[in-house]
């Protein structure tokens, strides 16, 4: 199925790899004129967007200027999906004010930017559609040292029902997708630091996140990607303020 997404603008923050990327390069594949955003725009390379744009989500001035350029060069946009975010390993013990404050600055308070500053313009068009990387880690099942994490989470899903239900009626719809574990640098990262603190070898780390996962497998970028094409498409007109959980079955 190709044109699901024809004549849409979207935004995409942290696209320059993982869900983020999967997620710009399937809005692309679907029609919508994609403005991809990262930190390093360099990472940004090879991506088969219309416009690449560096963007430190933790900036609301940078937020900001980025609004205003959409603005007059699109009229705004259609579709914003937030999927910067940061994982924190430790429970509330290992947790300190830094780590609590960057990791709610970054998952959150990030996400408070983008819509923000995008919303307006999104009123004036008539509608369109928020789509907002939770996870299904603490926020809907508790997963060890994932404390402030999982708290991030958690209010990434609040956030999402506060704003599906203050414009409800003004055509704009907001809902979250709550992965599971997905392959990606980011894990492969985790995986290598646990690695090193456990003094394990990376394999039989790489095991242990597979063996959590019911179907037995790791889930990919691409079928998150999948949902958040719908969750902008207008297939998906009479649905809001929901969490779309693709974990693979981890949360059962």
């Amino acid at each position: 199925m190709g044109g699901r997404l024809e004549g849409k603008v979207a935004l995409v923050t942290a696209a320059g790899q993982g869900i983020g990327r999967a997620i710009a390069e399937g809005f692309a594949r679907e029609g919508a004129v994609v403005v991809a955003t990262t930190l390093n725009a360099a990472d940004l390379d090879g991506l088969p967007v219309a416009r690449r744009a560096a963007l430190d989500v933790t900036s609301t001035a940078a937020v900001e200027a980025l609004a205003a350029e959409i603005a007059h060069d699109y009229g705004g946009i259609d579709v914003l999906a937030n999927c910067a975010g940061y994982v924190a390993h430790g429970s509330v013990l290992d947790c300190d004010e830094e780590t609590w404050d960057v990791s709610f600055d970054l998952n959150v308070k990030s996400m408070h930017r983008t819509i923000k500053a995008f919303l307006p313009d999104m009123l004036a068009r008539g509608g369109g559609s928020i789509v907002n990387i939770s996870s299904g880690a603490s926020s809907i099942k508790g997963a060890p040292a994932r404390y402030a994490y999982g708290a991030t989470k958690a209010a990434v899903i609040g956030l999402t029902k506060a704003v599906a239900v203050d414009f409800i009626r003004e055509g704009v719809r907001c809902n979250a997708i709550c992965p599971g574990t997905v392959q990606s640098p980011s894990l492969d990262d985790r995986i290598a630091a646990l690695a090193a603190r456990t003094n394990q070898d990376e394999a039989t780390v790489r095991a242990t996140f597979v063996a959590r996962q019911p179907m037995g497998r790791v889930g990919t970028a691409d079928e998150v990607a999948a949902a958040a094409i719908h969750l902008a498409s207008d297939e998906s007109a009479f649905t809001t303020g929901t969490t779309m959980i693709v974990d693979g079955g981890w949360t059962l």
